[in-house]
Formats: structure tokens, sequence, C-alpha cells
């Protein structure tokens, strides 16, 4: 980890070499698709942003010029630029997600065409590292997690190609030594001393970049491939062994990334989350993947990474400066993506949904620290725009990263000043109350349209609704779901808002450390210690509204009972019994919680969380 921003902007030269024997002739360099056909995708995606957000700027433009142009007009327009064009692009993501998966023949071979060699009966011939990264998480929940993936992986009959590495950044001591006991006990049980290795730094350089950096140095010559793992991953025998057969068949196949999903739990906040995620993301991945293709996402595990051009081409830069921008880079996948594209190699994700799961936050302050990291990460994105030799693509992978943060304050920023303009406008004789409501109205469906994409994939899907507990369970979950994702959306904005502002000043800190995992109550003063702005700036914009316009105020509450609401949905989300209710109910259930499939029954997916 001793690379610099000058290492990597001083030897575009390597790269470009590597791919001179591909992407000459007219193919990305696994020879999957035509590039001039993925560039005219891309094209049109860009020509349906930019109309669709011009309309929106325009219509927006011609409310707020009403009477002349104000201080508050300009900044709101400003904040609307900036905020928007995440919510268009997820809009577009998800119809042609929608239109791919019910309106074409075959629209998963136009996205991967390289899957359909997962499915062929190959033997295997390279051999795979499966690292599990941990750093003072429960030891036996990761091990029985872990465990898990090596008995599906055995039952496919390709075991012997995969061994195991626990690698471990724990500072714990106590932890450290249950670790190390685990890993002991297990490797007598396999019985072959190669197949598990257990290896703990006494630092975290670099934090799980610097963790599996450390990997590739030491051992990653042995291996073809390795698949990265989360201390709460887990993954099917058969999905690993497809994921391979895929690397193998592509050798220009430099990360594939799984399409991650939420594992069952009995936590009412992952429960409902996971709910909206899992049936969203599918029409919208397979939009996004249509048209960034070869230039595609790495979330950093549960993903297939050949090692070989990983640890040579994508070193991470130590960033300069100093906190909170500089130093080593946190969100590492992405950075990581763009630089093994940029050594000649393809970045992929798999848009199909089953045998890759991970856990996710039991409460809405688990939730918020998880997402503050990732904040800052993508914020440090900033000083890696400039890398050379980058794909066009990729560069903006980077900036979009960015922008999805930026976009929450300037979101927030316009709520903040709903309650001027309303000052600024009442009386205003023949104001267009259409437009006004019109505009508003298709933005909250635009900003809806993953979750209404994934509700009506699931809908014209055969056996679709089946899978979630039957019509009534699913349109019930739906519902419950849409509300939860209206108030924890304006929890999420104006708790990164305040975490960026102190960024500004130098006094926000994230730390790298294990995570909750099981449903736990949040009492009160927890709550209140990490919510009550979201109180003050809820009651400033209720009373101020309910005093300028009460049906401002009514037309606000998709967007604005959040703030007011956050302490009690936060216990209310985190509450056992709360989570217990809609388990015993089939609320908000995924399909594994109808159906567990053996790798997660093996493991008690669900049963304690």
């Amino acid at each position: 980890m001793t690379d610099t921003v000058t290492n990597q902007r001083s030897a575009p030269t390597t790269f470009q070499r590597a791919v001179q024997d591909v992407e000459p002739l007219g193919l990305t360099p696994a020879g999957l698709q035509s590039s001039a056909a993925l560039r005219n995708r891309r094209l049109l995606v860009l020509a349906l942003n930019l109309g669709t957000l011009a309309g929106l700027l325009a219509s927006l433009a011609q409310l707020l010029g009403l009477g002349g142009w104000s201080v508050v007009d300009v900044v709101i327009f400003a904040a609307f630029l900036l905020a928007a064009p995440w919510t268009v692009l997820g809009f577009w993501n998800a119809v042609i997600g929608l239109w791919l998966l019910h309106g074409r023949r075959d629209g998963l071979a136009e996205v991967a065409p390289f899957a359909a060699t997962g499915d062929k009966p190959a033997p295997l011939l390279l051999r795979t590292a499966v690292l599990m990264t941990l750093r003072n998480e429960d030891p036996a929940r990761a091990f029985r997690r872990l465990r898990a993936v090596k008995e599906s992986l055995d039952a496919t009959g390709e075991g012997v190609w995969f061994d195991y590495f626990v690698l471990s950044d724990t500072s714990d001591p106590a932890v450290a030594t249950a670790e190390e006991a685990l890993a002991g006990a297990w490797a007598r049980e396999i019985g072959e001393p190669a197949r598990l290795t257990y290896r703990r730094r006494t630092g975290n350089a670099g934090f799980k970049a610097g963790n599996i950096r450390d990997f590739c140095e030491h051992w990653g010559d042995r291996y073809e491939l390795m698949l990265p793992l989360d201390a709460d991953s887990v993954m099917s025998g058969e999905t690993v062994v497809g994921l391979a057969r895929m690397m193998q068949a592509h050798p220009r196949l430099g990360i594939l990334q799984s399409l991650v999903v939420g594992m069952p739990s009995r936590a009412a906040f992952a429960r409902i989350f996971q709910f909206g995620m899992r049936h969203g993301m599918r029409p919208y991945t397979m939009g996004a993947a249509w048209w960034a293709g070869d230039c595609g996402p790495f979330w950093g595990h549960n993903a297939m990474v050949r090692v070989a051009p990983f640890r040579d081409h994508c070193h991470l830069p130590v960033l300069p400066g100093g906190s909170p921008l500089g130093g080593a880079v946190m969100s590492h996948d992405q950075v990581e993506a763009v630089l093994m594209r940029r050594a000649g190699y393809e970045v992929r994700v798999l848009p199909v949904e089953g045998g890759s799961w991970e856990e996710n936050p039991p409460t809405m302050l688990d939730f918020a620290k998880r997402d503050l990291r990732w904040c800052l990460g993508n914020l440090q994105y900033l000083k890696l725009l400039d890398l050379p030799a980058l794909k066009p693509t990729s560069r903006y992978q980077l900036l979009w990263a960015v922008l999805m943060f930026l976009g929450l304050p300037a979101w927030t920023l316009m709520v903040a000043l709903l309650p001027l303009k309303v000052l600024e406008d009442r009386g205003f004789p023949d104001y267009p109350v259409a437009l006004a409501v019109g505009l508003y109205v298709l933005f909250l469906a635009m900003h809806l349209a993953p979750k209404l994409a994934g509700f009506v994939d699931t809908l014209l899907t055969r056996g679709g609704v089946a899978r979630y507990g039957g019509g009534g369970r699913f349109l019930a979950s739906a519902a419950i779901e849409t509300v939860f994702g209206f108030l924890q959306s304006a929890v999420t904005s104006l708790r990164t808002t305040l975490f960026m502002i102190g960024l500004a000043f130098g006094r926000a800190r994230i730390g790298w450390n294990g995570q909750a995992r099981d449903a736990h109550a949040l009492s009160f003063a927890t709550a209140c210690a990490g919510l009550w702005p979201h109180l003050l700036f809820g009651a400033f914009l209720f009373g101020s509204l309910a005093w300028l316009s009460p049906t401002v105020l009514a037309w606000s509450l998709p967007l604005t009972a959040g703030y007011l609401l956050a302490i009690p949905f936060a216990m209310l989300t985190a509450l056992p019994a709360a989570g217990g209710w809609l388990a015993r109910r089939g609320l908000c259930g995924i399909p594994e919680d109808f159906a567990p499939p053996p790798v997660l029954a093996t493991i008690g997916a669900g049963e304690r969380r």
C-alpha cells in the first residue's frame, strides 16, 4: 500500500499495450460484444437522461420564474440540478430493465452474453481461493458461514478446486484467540492443512483492501481466481462453480460480480429494507448492465476476481492530503473495477438473483454507520477522477458514485427552502397549480420507478408472487415497504447532509470495525442521541408549513414525514417483537423465507436475526 496517486498516473502505456490485441478489433476485451453496439447503447441512455432532465428543469424553471427569480429560486434550481440526475438514471435503468425482462425474447443474453457458459458441464481447471475478511466480528458466526460455503461447493463435486483463507484484521485479543481456535479445529477436521489458511495481521493498514492486497502478495501466485467474502456473506456452491466456469471460458473477464441480495432476517428494519431491494434490484441491475457492459460495477465481495491482473494492475493509491479525503481509499471496490478495466479486462455483473447473499443492518442506526462509511469512501473518488487512460464509462462510474451522495444534501437544501418558497409565492395570482402538482407527482413516480418496476416484474413473472408468499402478502408487503422507503429516505438524506457538513469542518470521523448483525432494540435515549436533529428539522418544516400553507404541508408528507417521525420509526423498526410479528405473518418476506435453500438452511439464516 505504498503506491501514490502519482505512481498510478505515470504508467498508462502498460495498460494500452495490454489491450492492443483485442480492442482494435471492435470487440470488448473478452470478445463478448461489439464495442460500437455498446457505445450506441450508452449514447441512447445519455440522450434519454439529458432529454428527461431538460424537460424537468424547464418545467421547474417555469414555476420558479413566476414574477422573477429570487435568490431562493436560484438555489432551489441549482440544488435540483445536482439532485435530479440520480433519480432520472434510476428511472431509465428500471424502464430498460423491465423491457429486457418482459419485452425481449432473451434479455439476459443481451446483457450478459457470458452467462450461458456457466451452465455448461465443463470441468473446472482453475484454482480459486475463497477469502473471508474479518475485523472484530463474531468468529463462530463467520466460520459457520464459510463452512456452509465449503460444504455447498463440495456437494457440486468440484470442491477440490477451492481453498479457503480467513484473513483477519481483528484487534480484539479475545476475538483473535477465538478465531485462531476455530480455524485450527476446522483445519484438523478437513485433514488437509493447505486447504484452510488462517492469517491475522497486527495492523489494519489499507482496511479491507489492504487485507486482500496482502493475500495477493503472499499467496496470489498459487491461484487463478479469488472469491472475496465478507463476514456476513454466503454463496451456494452451484453459483460459485457457475461463476468460475464463466471466468474459465472467458480469460479476459477480470471481475464477475454476482447479484448480491439480502438473506432471511427477523429484524424488522432489515426485513423491510431487503424486501424492497430484492425485487427492485433485478430490473434496475438489468438496465444498468445493458449499457455499462464491460465497465460494470464491483461491490467488493461475492464476486469472482482474476488474481494476476488484480495483483499487478489494481494497486490502490494512497491519496494525498490529510483527513477526511486523504489517506487510504475506503470504498475500494469501484476504484479496483476501473483499474481492472483499464488493464484490458472486462468488469461484468451477472444480473441474476439467487445463490449470493449478504446480511443487511438490523437497525436504522447500524444502516447509517455503514452508509456514512460508503459516503466518505465515495467522496474520495474526487481525487481520482483524473486517473489517466480510464475508459469514459469507467470515469463516469466514479463520478456517479460521488454524485450519489452529493445529491442528498442538495435534496435536503430544497426541502429546507420549501417554507421560504411558499412564503414568496403566497397570494400569487394565477399560480399554475396543475403544473406544480404534475411535476411533483411525476418526479415522485420517477423516484419510485425501481420499486414499481420490481413490483411489475414480480407480478408478470410466472410464479413470481407465489415466491413471496402469495398475492395478498406481496401487495401488503409492497405497501409497507413503500411507506418505509419514504421515511427512510428522509432520515438518510438529512443524516448524510449533517455528516458531509461535519466533513467540511473536519469534525466527522469514520472507523472500520465489526458490525452489528442480530436484531436488537434501540432505547429512546439511543435513538434521540442519533436522530434529534431530524426531530428539530421536522418540527421546523411542519410548524412553518402548517402556518403558511396546510395544503403544501399535506402534499409534502411523503418527503417530510420521515424527519418528524425519525425517532419512533427507528425504535419501531428495531424492535425484535416487530420483526417477529412480520415474520409470523409472512410479511416483507423474501423467497428464501418461504423456501430456504440448503446452504442457508445449514446456517439457520433468519432464525435469530
